[in-house]
């Protein structure tokens, strides 16, 4: 299997410094600051890195468990809502919020909720990320007839 690699830069301190975050394939790049992670400046920040990675991974793994049951996924959409909190005197990434809706012909909202929960235990970013509190919200998109 592919090792993935990421890296970052940090220049300066805390409050006042900047760095650059890049994915290893290159497709993406981008500045983030204090601004950017503990406030509302323009930039990423780790949390909304880890949020895309969880919601990725939590998508593939819910449409392969569905596969795996007999159902044709047409689409999984999650978002991922990343909770980073003033703990002590840091800062801990306290819960993830997975709001996933799917176009799955043919099941019943409790069935997609179970299996989105398997998916959930699951997927490999949701175990990398046992110390959060995550927390899965489903809902079916009605399909036309």
């Amino acid at each position: 299997m592919p090792i993935r690699t990421s890296e970052a830069i940090w220049e300066g301190n805390l409050k006042k410094g900047n760095g650059k975050m890049k994915l290893g394939s290159g497709v993406f790049e981008g500045s983030y600051s204090f601004g950017s992670r503990f406030e509302n400046a323009p930039g990423t920040n780790p949390e909304e890195l880890i949020g895309a990675a969880h919601a990725g991974c939590f998508s593939m793994a819910l449409s392969m468990i569905l596969d795996q049951a007999g159902y044709k996924v047409e689409q999984i959409h999650t978002i991922a809502k990343v909770h980073i909190d003033k703990v002590g005197d840091g800062f801990k990434i306290t819960t993830i919020e997975l709001e996933t809706e799917g176009k799955v012909p043919g099941i019943d909202e409790r069935t997609f909720r179970e299996k989105g929960e398997v998916a959930k235990k699951g997927c490999p970013v949701s175990m990398a990320l046992t110390g959060v509190d995550i927390r899965l919200q489903t809902r079916l998109v009605k399909l036309a007839a």
